[in-house]
C-alpha cells in the first residue's frame, strides 16, 4: 500500500449558502454545514479514500474542535501525528454565492503553532510521498516550517508536492518568497489565478515557467476542468461537473485524486481524469467533502 504523509492545516468548516438575498439587520434562509475542514486535511480525506495509507501532521487546540477532527479522521483510517497546543482549533467561515463560489473568513488559530520538530520527528517515519499545504508557507509565522518540511522531505523522498491554496495571501508575499520556499517540491498544485500570479503572462506562459521548477504542475481551470504541464507537454482534461453548489474544497479533491493516482503508477492524463471525477462530486454539495445537499 502506498504510504503518504501530509503536513499542514485542519479546520473547523462552517459554509452557508443563502437561499435568497442577504437581510443584512435580520435573518436569511441558508442552508449550512460544518464539519472538518483545512487545505491539508481535506487533501489527506482524499488520498485515504483512494486506497493510500496516510498520516497526518499537524496541530490542533485542546478543545472540543480538535476532539471533533481527531474522530473525523479516525472514522476515515488517516492516522494522526497532531500537536496540541494552547490556542483554539483553527475555523474557517465560508459565505457561499448563487454560482457556488466563496469569500472565506479565516482564524488560522492552532495551525500557527506547527512547529518543525514536530514535523521533523514524522517525517522520520517511511513514506512514498509527502504533501506540504501551501498555507504553511502563505503564513508568515509558518513559512520556515512549511519551507522546512519540504526540505526534509526531499532529503527523504523523491515525491514531494505543494498547492498554492490562496491567490489572496499569495499576492502579498509575491510569487519570489513561495517559488524560494518550495523549491524542494517537484509537484505544484494551484488555480489559474494563483499559477498565473507565480509564472506570470498568460495561462500558458505560467505554465512554460513554472515548468521548469516543478516536475509537475496541475492547474484547475473551474468549469473548463484542469491542465497537466509534465516533462514539457501539456494535457488538459474536462470538468464533469452537473451542478455546482459549492467550490470549496474541489482543489483539495483534485490534490488528493491526481497523487493517488500517479502513485498507483496511472499516467499524467489518467490522473487528471480522476481529479476530475473527484472535484465533481464535492461541487455538487456543501462542504470539503461535497455530502450535505441543499
Amino acid at each position: 500500500m502506498t504510504r503518504v504523509t501530509v503536513v499542514g492545516d485542519v479546520m473547523l468548516d462552517v459554509v452557508a449558502r443563502a437561499s435568497g438575498p442577504t437581510q443584512p439587520t435580520s435573518d436569511t434562509p441558508a442552508a449550512v454545514h460544518v464539519g472538518r475542514g483545512g487545505s491539508a486535511a481535506n487533501a489527506a480525506m482524499r488520498l485515504a479514500a483512494a486506497g493510500c495509507a496516510v498520516t497526518f501532521v499537524g496541530a490542533v487546540g485542546r478543545d472540543d474542535v480538535g476532539r471533533l477532527v481527531r474522530l473525523a479522521f479516525e472514522r476515515a483510517g488517516v492516522e494522526t501525528l497532531l500537536l496540541e497546543v494552547d490556542e483554539p482549533t483553527g475555523v474557517v467561515v465560508a459565505l457561499v454565492d448563487e454560482v457556488g463560489q466563496r469569500a472565506m473568513y479565516t482564524s488560522r488559530g492552532a495551525n500557527r503553532r506547527l512547529s518543525l520538530d514536530h514535523v521533523g520527528r514524522a517525517l522520520d517515519r517511511s513514506a512514498d510521498h509527502v504533501h506540504v499545504s501551501g498555507y504553511t508557507v502563505l503564513d508568515d509565522e509558518t513559512r520556515s516550517v512549511g519551507q522546512g518540511a519540504l526540505d526534509l522531505a526531499r532529503a527523504r523522498v523523491d515525491s514531494v508536492s505543494i498547492d498554492a491554496c490562496s491567490v489572496g495571501p499569495l499576492s502579498r508575499i509575491g510569487p519570489g518568497v513561495f517559488l524560494a520556499a518550495t523549491a524542494s517540491a517537484t509537484t505544484l498544485f494551484a488555480n489559474e489565478e494563483e499559477a498565473v500570479v507565480l509564472g506570470g503572462g498568460s495561462l500558458n506562459d505560467a505554465l512554460c515557467e513554472l515548468g521548469e521548477r516543478y516536475r509537475e504542475v496541475v492547474v484547475t481551470l473551474g468549469a473548463l476542468g484542469a491542465v497537466v504541464r509534465s516533462d514539457g507537454t501539456s494535457e488538459r482534461a474536462p470538468s464533469i461537473a452537473r451542478e455546482i453548489v459549492d467550490t470549496t474544497g474541489a482543489g483539495d479533491a483534485v490534490t488528493g485524486a491526481y497523487l493517488a493516482a500517479r502513485l498507483r503508477g496511472e499516467s499524467a492524463r489518467e490522473a487528471l481524469d480522476a481529479a476530475m471525477a473527484a472535484a465533481g462530486r464535492v461541487v455538487g454539495g456543501l462542504g470539503a467533502d461535497g455530502q450535505s445537499r441543499r
